[in-house]
């Protein structure tokens, strides 16, 4: 059996070690203390981070999709932070996916032995018809996850563009990884409960997916100023955000933001469009799709046609 005794992530935490013999506001204690340090660690990661969204958006100019790669938390985050995408930004179905050791049902319940199998890694990439256009981003806080270094593989080999977040620092083994074409190491230190990556680690990851994919949100126009313009209005909670969204970038009032959407079924950006420019639901789509889908420059050079 190996030892994994040298992993950053296994190791145990100086200031947690008597935690069973602390209040529970001793331990809320320890607890915030501790993620003083995953703000930092991913504040060490910000042009790594950067130039991760930067990539992200080659692959979506491309017409690629990210995939994101995990076993455990690592997989649910990926999967949480994909599944959130089309509501917030209408992305595309299949533009981003999460995918997790053990299939559906580890998002329930632990397939804990699926992460260790390389070749199923593999097949899943080979699965999902992975090409030179997508981006693959694996999570393993150990950094050594077969499953995710398995998959990160197979889509070095189909070309595809890869990227592994992990919270462990750089070793000189790294250099015999070719297929890794970039990494985000968020180093949070030992665990408050040792090797329990779903705590510090698992909170530094959601830190860093939040900011990939918004980032590549915001860079390819779904976003005008800190406001949703490309959200899929399913709820009555998002219907409602539209019609602020539109009033507040419009400055009309609620009937005539609601008729603007009624007229673009319910797509903002258009009815932001008709309004301002004084255009038709058809002319409007026109606009956007002259500008790759960017409100502002539509709004700003009156010209554009």
């Amino acid at each position: 059996m190996s030892s994994f005794s040298y992993l950053l992530t296994e190791q145990e935490n100086e200031d947690s070690v008597d935690i069973d013999l602390k209040s529970s506001a001793e331990i809320v204690s320890i607890f915030q203390k501790e993620d003083q340090k995953v703000l930092s660690a991913v504040e060490e990661q910000a042009s790594a981070i950067a130039t991760a969204i930067d990539m992200v958006v080659v692959a979506f100019r491309n017409g690629g999709r990210l995939l994101y790669m995990g076993a455990g938390t690592s997989g649910r985050l990926g999967v949480l932070d994909s599944s959130e995408c089309p509501p917030t930004f209408n992305t595309e179905p299949g533009q981003i996916q999460g995918l997790i050791a053990g299939g559906d049902q580890a998002l329930r319940r632990s397939v804990e032995t699926a992460e260790d199998n390389h070749k199923m890694g593999s097949q899943v990439i080979r699965n999902h018809s992975v090409s030179n256009v997508d981006i693959v981003v694996g999570i393993a806080s150990s950094g050594r996850t077969p499953y995710v270094l398995g998959g990160l593989e197979q889509a070095h080999l189909l070309q595809a563009q890869t990227i592994l977040i992990c919270c462990v620092p750089s070793s000189p083994s790294d250099a015999d990884i070719s297929y890794i074409n970039h990494y985000i190491r968020p180093q949070v230190g030992p665990e408050i409960i040792t090797g329990s990556t779903r705590l510090k680690a698992g909170t530094a990851t959601k830190s860093v997916l939040n900011m990939l994919t918004t980032g590549a949100m915001i860079q390819t126009g779904r976003v005008y100023g800190n406001l949703m313009v490309n959200m899929q209005a399913s709820n009555s909670k998002i219907r409602d955000r539209a019609v602020r969204t539109v009033m507040s970038i419009t400055g009309c009032e609620r009937p005539t933001a609601e008729s603007a959407l009624n007229q673009t079924d319910g797509r903002v950006k258009e009815a932001i469009v008709c309004l301002i420019r004084g255009v038709d639901v058809s002319i409007a789509t026109e606009l956007l799709e002259a500008e790759n889908g960017f409100l502002r420059p539509v709004l700003v050079n009156p010209d554009s046609s």
